[in-house]
């Protein structure tokens, strides 16, 4: 709780001092910025004050209030006692304020907004319920005051030296003076200045790398993301050259809960030299990249950047395009060396990262390495990327082969990968939404081309067992009379649904399969198109047959109405077995019927 509490406060004081570029007067004559905690034994209180940025009447009714009447009560209730179960909890709700009451059975904020007169100061009172006070009064100084009134179990909080070992362990890396009150001894040394400061207030990423030990980066990173849980991995660079900077950018190992909204604030803290500017700044990464923390320190900009400004500025673009880089390295240099760390970071992060092949093409060779698929040849839960895939293909084979599908086992279940499991042929399977958008911008890897084995004309010739009579030309190409004559009796019953009815080289269990075109859109993208209200192309699929199986020698001794009973149970068993809905469900239950029953 008094590291979330300093961490709020510090970014308050950023806040000011970018402010008063453009509004010195902000800084009412109080220049440097401090945070200061003090004790009352006695009554079992923690005061913590910053003059920092501040907040208006309607600033904390939308704030503070906000998270009271989003159930302070209903919160501590789901609380466990564990320890790292309730951080997590904590950290969900992305308020560190919350945590307060924690320790505290009342708490007592005091602020007025930098700016403002000081008879527009507003006192904020909650005792851990879902209802709050709110008052105005005088407050000569800006920014704001935070008093604790601790729980009679947690009083023993309210000891400076307690506090002050939290301070140096939790938020020693705070770049902004945290001051306590001095003990007499030192009192006297210094001639009567009763506040001492306690932490070593250097900006972390400014210090050589060989004097920071991991434990300070983690801190860091609990810092500047708001996250109880340790990252991933980061990353610390200096770098000297057409523009210097310093970056310290993390991989967290868990999604926020905005992860997939575009339009949620995004990006790393900016500071120009030393100096706060802004806490998101969207500018220095790719949008596919918008789960990483941290921060990045310029030399080249000036202090009174903008938003506009980083738009347009060459060295914004430059420091994008080697930030870019560094984080596809990190990533590459995780999946090598700590392959388990990168299958938690891919099943948090793997779908964001998959917009990168469409948004970055400089770099979509570096995205391929990173991604990972389930596949034919691994087990359940286990992912494999495309270079596994290429050190394990047959000699013959030129082409990666996959399969979209709902999920796991409707891709184990389906059709289209019988004769791959025939022949023992590995085939990736993708089940996220977004793959078959996704693999509309990835045609190739290590010399090698995809291809979805649900799509176009299937050529395997080569690469399956020899000697398979199943595999000749006669048996798979539609070629002989008889399954030729098959197959233009069910086009003719099923008409202009299907563009064609052919022999299928796919099959070896199934009666049929739909195959669209190697250009067409398959199911999953015609249904995202459709839910963004977007017009579909009009495409007709193939009927593949397999005419060796049981149903199609029945249809092809059944009288007339039964063969064409046959023909569209057979039809739209395949529209199912594609992912997809048949267009007339009472129809295709009333056909069943009539085959069960005769």
């Amino acid at each position: 709780f008094l590291r979330e509490l300093v961490s709020n406060a510090s970014d308050a004081c950023d806040k000011l001092r970018f402010e008063s570029l453009k509004q010195p007067d902000l800084m009412e004559g109080d220049a440097e910025p401090v945070i200061r905690l003090s004790v009352d034994e006695a009554e079992g209180t923690i005061t913590l004050s910053d003059n920092g940025i501040g907040m208006s009447r309607e600033e904390v009714i939308d704030n503070l209030g906000t998270i009271a009447r989003s159930g302070t009560a209903k919160f501590m209730e789901a609380l466990s006692g564990d320890e790292k179960k309730d951080a997590q909890l904590i950290g969900q709700f992305g308020v560190g304020f919350y945590s307060s009451f924690i320790v505290a059975d009342k708490v007592v904020v005091q602020t007025r907004r930098a700016g403002l007169s000081t008879a527009e100061g507003v006192q904020w009172t909650c005792t851990g319920e879902d209802e709050f006070t709110i008052e105005t009064i005088d407050k000569p100084e800006r920014g704001t005051r935070i008093t604790l009134h601790l729980k009679e179990e947690d009083k023993g909080f309210a000891n400076t030296w307690r506090l002050r070992s939290i301070i140096n362990k939790y938020s020693d890396h705070i770049a902004i003076p945290i001051q306590m009150p001095a003990s007499k001894a030192d009192d006297e040394e210094r001639g009567g200045d009763e506040w001492e400061t306690i932490n070593d207030a250097t900006a972390l990423w400014m210090r050589p790398r060989n004097e920071i030990s991991d434990e300070d980066y983690k801190q860091f990173y609990q810092h500047v993301a708001h996250d109880f849980r340790e990252p991933l991995t980061w990353s610390h660079n200096r770098v000297e050259g057409k523009y210097d900077y310093t970056s310290l950018l993390y991989i967290p190992s868990e999604a926020p809960f905005d992860l997939y909204q575009r339009e949620a604030p995004r990006g790393v803290k900016l500071y120009v030299q030393r100096t706060f500017i802004m806490d998101d700044a969207e500018q220095f990464l790719p949008l596919y990249l918008r789960f990483v923390k941290g921060i990045v320190d310029s030399s080249d900009l000036p202090l009174n950047v903008s938003r506009e400004l980083l738009q347009d500025s060459p060295a914004v673009s430059g420091i994008r395009s080697a930030l870019t880089k560094r984080v596809l390295d990190m990533l590459n240099s995780l999946a090598t060396e700590k392959p388990d760390d990168y299958l938690t970071f891919w099943k948090a992060f793997g779908s964001v990262l998959k917009e990168g092949l469409a948004e970055d093409f400089g770099n979509k060779e570096r995205i391929a390495e990173l991604l990972r698929f389930a596949s034919t040849a691994a087990e359940e839960g286990q992912l494999v990327s495309l270079a596994d895939y290429v050190n394990r293909m047959k000699s013959e084979q030129s082409k990666i082969y996959y399969l979209i599908a709902e999920n796991r086992e409707a891709a184990l279940g389906s059709p289209y990968l019988e004769v791959f499991k025939k022949h023992n042929i590995e085939v990736l399977l993708l089940t996220d939404r977004i793959d078959e958008w996704m693999m509309s911008y990835l045609h190739e890897f290590d010399g090698k081309s995809l291809q979805n084995i649900a799509k176009g004309d299937l050529n395997l010739e080569g690469i399956t067992d020899q000697g398979d009579e199943t595999d000749s030309p006669e048996a798979t190409d539609g070629s002989t009379d008889a399954d030729s004559g098959l197959a233009e009796k069910i086009k003719g019953i099923l008409g202009d649904a299907v563009a064609d009815v052919k022999v299928s080289r796919r099959l070896t269990d199934s009666p049929a399969c739909l195959v669209v075109g190697e250009q067409d859109l398959g199911v999953q993208m015609r249904r995202i198109l459709e839910a963004a209200g977007q017009s579909v192309p009009d495409s007709k699929p193939t009927l593949e047959i397999n005419p060796s199986h049981p149903l199609m020698t029945a249809l092809t001794g059944s009288d007339e109405e039964k063969s064409r009973d046959l023909a569209w149970v057979i039809y739209r068993q395949a529209i199912l077995l594609s992912g997809d809905d048949i267009d007339n469900p009472s129809e295709f239950v009333q056909q069943l019927n009539r085959l069960l029953v005769s």
